[in-house]
């Protein structure tokens, strides 16, 4: 896709989205985006995008930090209910509760038996959200080994990029491997019909922002609104199925 193209539709599926949320506001209409995924996989471009242009009243991304002592001793889903939307509200995670099958998971910073209980509790919490009228999509950003050590390295060199470097970024790489089976069984233990998981293909960052728009307006947006929206390319965006963890659509 030209440049000019790309800005152009960029353009107008901002444009979709600011009538989305006019709709959303007036209906009191309440959802819930989650962000997931490998370090550089472009959640932070793809959350800048979607948000540019709404409402900051109405519009929350929630990135929260390592919990404190206080947070690690309450109940896990405890300190992310206080940021679920309110009527009218468009809540965006920036990771989320995830972070325990995966991160956590990886590095040990939870026991395997907290991992296995998140792992048994998640659908059931996300089946009361959803049963509460909280709509949830749920994006898994998926990246290549390649594409990943390549925007590491340029982490280090760029000085725009200082704040995004964290001490995770170096065993990104070197616990590749850990990363994928996390990641493979959260998929297919917390993929359910309430709360289905999504994959976007990351390796091209202008793709998979112009198609991670179009999905949620296909999601979120009233019929007069999403079906002027062009659907998701499936090669950028498609539903997981167990099967693409083994026929080469999610990256290995």
């Amino acid at each position: 896709m030209a440049k000019d193209d790309d800005d152009g539709e960029l353009e107008a599926l901002q444009v979709a989205l600011v009538r989305f949320q006019q709709y959303a506001i007036e209906a009191g209409e309440r959802d819930l985006v989650i962000f997931e995924g490998r370090d550089t996989a472009g959640k932070d471009g793809a959350i800048k995008r979607i948000v540019e242009h709404l409402s900051i009243r109405s519009t929350r991304v929630v990135a929260l930090p390592k919990p404190t002592d206080r947070e690690r001793g309450q109940w896990y889903f405890q300190r992310y209910v206080e940021h679920l939307p309110a009527k009218g509200e468009l809540v965006i995670l920036n990771r989320s509760w995830y972070n325990r099958a995966g991160v956590e998971k990886v590095m040990g910073f939870s026991t395997p038996d907290e991992q296995e209980t998140f792992l048994r509790d998640v659908p059931v919490f996300e089946r009361m959200l959803t049963g509460s009228g909280v709509q949830v999509v749920k994006l898994w950003l998926d990246i290549s080994r390649t594409e990943q050590a390549e925007r590491l390295e340029a982490r280090k060199t760029d000085p725009l990029k200082a704040l995004k470097i964290s001490p995770l970024d170096a065993v990104a790489q070197e616990k590749w491997d850990a990363y994928s089976a996390a990641r493979d069984e959260m998929l297919r233990r917390t993929h359910t019909t309430d709360a289905p998981w999504t994959i976007v293909h990351t390796d091209s960052k202008s793709k998979a922002r112009l198609n991670i728009m179009r999905h949620l307006l296909k999601q979120l947006a009233p019929p007069e609104i999403a079906d002027a929206i062009s659907p998701p390319d499936p090669d950028v965006v498609f539903p997981f199925e167990p099967a693409a963890l083994t026929d080469g659509r999610l990256e290995p």
